[in-house]
């Protein structure tokens, strides 16, 4: 028996539809984890550790935008391996680029300069296309998650 407040769940042959909305990561924990950060602290943060940190947030992005339909764990894991994959992140920096202000070119390049060391089976420039795009998200998650959102929204991700 459904409490009041209970909501009635779609019925089985009804597909739910995707809205990126649900991908967003809510601005109020956001806000409380970066509120004792400041803007010159931010400055410091390497950008392999901003890249460490954009990593998971795109991740979580990727995870989020792929769970609704409802399906096996197996086919979740293979959709989002294949957007996480550096070869693929490289291919998201491209289309972001043109997208992006002075500011956050800057920490594109930062980002791109400082991936070293690398999986023996990427090559060295898809390697630092991806971290670029790891440092930026990182970035963009520190200090502009309203232009974070702005941006990931902007990806073309292959629908599951």
């Amino acid at each position: 028996m459904k409490s009041k407040g209970e909501k009635q769940l779609e019925p089985a042959d009804e597909q739910p539809t995707f809205d990126s909305s649900h991908c967003q990561i809510p601005s109020a924990i956001t806000q409380k984890l970066t509120q004792s950060i400041s803007l010159a602290q931010i400055q410091q943060i390497s950008p392999s550790a901003l890249a460490y940190l954009g990593d998971a947030v795109y991740e979580l992005y990727v995870r989020m935008f792929y769970l609704l339909p409802p399906q096996r764990a197996e086919n979740y894991h293979r959709l989002v391996v294949a957007q996480v994959r550096a070869e693929t992140q490289a291919e998201i920096m491209q289309s972001l680029t043109p997208h992006l202000n002075a500011n956050e070119l800057e920490i594109v390049r930062r980002g791109r300069n400082a991936a070293n060391g690398r999986p023996k089976r990427v090559k060295v420039g898809i390697y630092q296309q991806a971290t670029s795009l790891e440092t930026l998200i990182g970035y963009l998650y520190l200090t502009d998650y309203q232009r974070l959102t702005e941006l990931l929204q902007k990806l073309k991700l292959k629908a599951s």
